[in-house]
């Protein structure tokens, strides 16, 4: 993709309804998939999509926001919002992953957590906190992808992992690039803007730190979507084989795994004044996130 896409168009880019969804992830690399339903308190939440299947020959845990490719299959799938039986799914499949040591792989694709009365009144907050906190201490490696769209509290509530990834045209950020110009300006037509100014591009997480790799779209994700979903699990793989490998280091093994875990969150949000642009936690950045950077 050209380095001179503003970042509102990698915001139209992270929403086309074409790109490939969790579920086509899920159909693509995790063999004999088990879709595991409810919250065994109120529900099953379908906006969010959770089992258990073999990835590459690992047993592992998969949760991941739902979108549709049209308009019905959005409604059926509340646009990839989740409300808290989704979430309380997740955190259920999260146990189960450290029970059985099994590694979480999330999908994140969403606009953010359902906003409505219904959700407040079920403890939507309450959810997704409860699932940061499980995230912070999960005794298995956690890995997760953002895919398309990462809004708010409902992406955090599944990706605060030992490894987050994102493809070159999704987006991370704590709020839409229309609140934030409503916010700021009262004026929903400068989203725009407020996309430049939020720095909600891989290269720009990448750049501070958050994201741990972007994974190239040499074609936008839709028009490729074999090509992408398998770049997207080749990186699954090597990072996972990472995190496998300090986790069984007979000295420190997981308990190394949660201290870097500690250390990579503790590390977000610190800044110092550098004269190297290129410079970060992660490594060099790519000259694209360099250029932003100046």
């Amino acid at each position: 993709m050209p380095e001179t896409l503003s970042a509102w168009e990698r915001v139209l880019l992270a929403r086309n309804p074409a790109r490939p969804h969790t579920q086509d992830y899920v159909a693509d690399l995790i063999s004999g998939f088990v879709e595991l339903h409810g919250d065994r308190r109120f529900g099953d939440d379908p906006a969010l999509l959770g089992g258990i299947g073999t990835f590459r020959g690992r047993a592992v845990v998969v949760v991941g926001h739902r979108k549709g490719a049209n308009t019905q299959e959005n409604l059926a799938h509340n646009f990839g919002m989740p409300r808290p039986e989704g979430y309380r799914k997740a955190l259920r499949l999260m146990q189960h992953a450290e029970k059985f040591g099994m590694p979480l792989i999330a999908f994140v694709d969403t606009p953010g957590a359902e906003p409505g009365i219904g959700s407040e009144e079920r403890g939507q907050a309450v959810a997704i906190a409860e699932n940061l906190l499980a995230l912070a201490s999960l005794r298995v490696p956690t890995l997760a992808v953002v895919i398309g769209e990462g809004g708010s509290g409902g992406a955090l509530a599944i990706s605060v992992a030992d490894r987050i990834l994102m493809l070159e045209n999704a987006i991370y950020a704590v709020a839409s690039p229309e609140a934030c110009a409503t916010i700021l300006w009262k004026d929903v037509s400068k989203a725009p803007e407020a996309a430049a100014t939020m720095r909600v591009t891989a290269a720009d997480l990448y750049g501070f730190g958050i994201v741990d790799e972007v994974i190239p779209e040499p074609a936008p994700a839709h028009e490729q979507p074999t090509q992408t979903i398998q770049r997207v699990g080749d990186a699954l793989e090597r990072h996972l084989s990472e995190l496998e490998a300090l986790v069984h280091d007979g000295d420190t093994g997981i308990d190394a795994l949660l201290a870097a875990r500690y250390q990579k969150y503790r590390r977000i949000g610190r800044w110092v004044e550098e004269t190297d642009p290129t410079r970060h936690p992660n490594g060099p950045v790519p000259s694209h996130a360099a250029d932003q950077a100046r």
